[in-house]
């Protein structure tokens, strides 16, 4: 953003704070012991002008709002002791591929990329029996909510305007075609099953749906998602770290990018990779 268009900005979230308090110019300069002069200035329609530190300083705490705010650096208004608490949320959840949480964030992403690192499998593309077998032991929620939630994800993956990209680790998915971990006691026949369903769903999804295998002996990362350019989940089992502060936002999705370049299995050969795994098990 040039000077100048920073300087309107900075005009414009002035002018909807001084709303927002129900105050007016002779308030401000009273308030943050500035010239009445000075803040007309600031106000002004014809030259929009930007403040020195200290009058940026004196302006934001008499509104009581964030400097990075009115300088168009933060979507979050509130003063600095505020801006934690906004700009990082926890949700409470049960384990659970699509909770209110995940399918309210989905829709506000709408048009925009999302970006994603299962825990496991991609909840989008696991069949019935795969589900069915992961959350037998639920007691919150059932097998059958599992599948009803997935399906309401899926159905916003298949609106045209969808973007999502999701980075899953190569010996994730070669674990799971061998039967390892969690997955120890699902029956051959559903691996093969659940595997050459992947690679029919990532052949008939591209591109609006890319799946990147990253090697892990070279990359790590935890579970998250990145919805557009407004929220990012960070999951901690039962409950989300969410960020909406751009800069965190910013931060998930440079690791996400990261893990993006660095795939051993790039997006277009995902869905063949996991027709091979198939024919392996």
């Amino acid at each position: 953003m040039d000077k100048r268009d920073r300087a309107e900005l900075f005009r414009e979230r002035l002018s909807d704070a001084l709303r927002s308090r129900d105050m007016n110019r002779s308030d401000l300069a009273r308030g943050a012991g500035l010239d009445r002069s000075t803040v007309s200035q600031l106000l002004s329609d014809d030259a929009p002008r930007l403040p020195n530190g200290q009058a940026l300083a004196a302006i934001s705490s008499a509104l009581g709002v964030s400097s990075d705010w009115l300088l168009g650096l933060s979507t979050h208004r509130g003063a600095a002791a505020e801006i934690l608490d906004q700009a990082v949320q926890v949700a409470e959840t049960e384990r659970h591929p699509v909770d209110e949480h995940l399918l309210a964030w989905y829709r506000d992403a709408v048009g925009a990329k999302v970006r994603h690192v299962p825990a496991n499998l991609p909840d989008v593309l696991k069949t019935e029996a795969v589900l069915a077998y992961e959350y037998a032991g639920e007691t919150l929620r059932t097998a059958d909510q599992a599948i009803t939630g997935t399906r309401d994800q899926r159905a916003l993956l298949g609106r045209a305007e969808t973007d999502m990209e999701i980075a899953l680790s190569k010996e994730a998915l070669e674990g799971f075609a061998r039967g390892e971990g969690l997955w120890t006691d699902l029956p051959a026949e559903m691996r093969r099953e659940q595997l050459e369903a992947m690679g029919r769903s990532l052949s008939d999804l591209y591109p609006s749906l890319r799946l990147h295998l990253f090697a892990a002996n070279d990359r790590y990362s935890a579970p998250f998602t990145v919805f557009g350019q407004k929220w990012a989940a960070l999951y901690l089992g039962q409950r989300y770290l969410a960020f909406s502060n751009t800069r965190h936002v910013q931060l998930f999705s440079s690791h996400f990018d990261d893990l993006v370049r660095h795939a051993v299995v790039r997006s277009h050969e995902a869905g063949e990779f996991a027709a091979t795994l198939a024919r392996s098990v």
